[in-house]
């Protein structure tokens, strides 16, 4: 019975996405086809060309090109696993994007365990202490943290840990000057770090304050009452009885943490010139590189929608207490 469900579940997942990724296409082709930017202008620049070549890059970029027949030119491929050329880079689509999403994926998912990790940490920590002031300090820590903006906190670290106390590279995901093969492992951790912290900072508090809320109302119950009534106590008794009826709705709200995770991503791949899937999709749209543009809007939506499945699966299926809390 739960194996039908499970697959009746995915069904209707599977469904949802192909509806989104529809939805998604149509949405996302309109809003490039109202932009301003004049695509060959921002590919040329200042720089001048002769009336003839201009018809030429107005012809490579589709200038001319009807929406309409744009949209089911580009339609039609993408059913047929075919991603485009990207106009800027000069090379498929897909190529650019699994390069820059690999960057991009080890950045998020760094970023994404220290948040879970030391929000967690820091949740657990307040819980146990509730009224005391290392509980008063986390929460003012976690408030500050969910009202500074990303690009703010980048900034700052960056001037802080890269210009003036240079501890770390001021940006890029490699060092400058250095060819792929001779890039060391400990060279690409050197680059990771700073924008790996700035970008965890997003699920800390969130993650924080939740496990906090959530730890004391399970130390408020009553079987944990009876468990202190026996003796048991202190640290030992979070482990017990705290720890395990906390941590997977932490997991839960951790992995519904992906959307905001990708648009943070931008943010700081920005900052720190990190040569990530955001920064490529800032350049395409700038540069109005459709194809390029619109395939990352489409990963980027299976990126999301994979992590809110994840999140609905542990919903539903891994911990049926929190579906009994919610209706009670």
């Amino acid at each position: 019975m739960e194996h039908k469900k499970l697959l009746d579940f995915l069904g209707k997942k599977t469904l949802k996405l192909i509806s989104l990724l529809i939805a998604v296409c149509f949405v996302s082709f309109w809003l490039i086809e109202q932009s301003p930017i004049d695509p060959v202008r921002s590919y040329i620049g200042e720089m001048a060309i002769t009336p003839e070549k201009r018809v030429q890059l107005e012809e490579y970029w589709g200038v001319n090109t009807p929406p309409a027949e744009k949209f089911l030119n580009w339609a039609g491929n993408i059913v047929n696993g075919d991603f485009g050329t990207s106009l800027i880079y000069k090379i498929p689509v897909i190529d650019v994007i699994k390069q820059r999403f690999t960057a991009s994926l080890i950045l998020m998912g760094t970023s994404w365990l220290i948040s879970g990790v030391l929000g967690f940490t820091l949740g657990i920590i307040a819980g146990m202490n509730k009224g005391t002031l290392i509980d008063k300090a986390i929460k003012v820590y976690c408030y500050t943290l969910a009202a500074t903006p990303t690009f703010w906190l980048a900034l700052v670290l960056l001037m802080i840990f890269s210009v003036q106390l240079g501890w770390f590279p001021i940006g890029l995901s490699v060092p400058i000057g250095v060819t792929a093969d001779n890039v060391t492992f400990l060279d690409r951790i050197h680059h990771l770090i700073l924008p790996a912290l700035t970008l965890s900072v997003l699920g800390v508090a969130r993650i924080a304050m939740f496990t906090r809320d959530k730890l004391i109302e399970v130390l408020s119950s009553d079987y944990v009452l009876f468990a202190r009534a026996r003796g048991e106590k202190g640290l030992n008794l979070v482990l017990r009885h705290g720890l395990r009826n906390v941590a997977l709705p932490a997991i839960t709200l951790q992995f519904l943490s992906f959307s905001e995770l990708f648009g943070g991503a931008i943010l700081v791949e920005q900052v720190f010139s990190y040569s990530g899937i955001g920064q490529a999709a800032v350049d395409a749209g700038l540069k109005s590189d459709v194809p390029l543009l619109l395939g990352i809007v489409l990963v980027s939506a299976v990126f999301v929608f994979i992590g809110n499945t994840i999140a609905d699966i542990i919903y539903e299926f891994v911990d049926p207490r929190i579906k009994q809390e919610d209706v009670q």
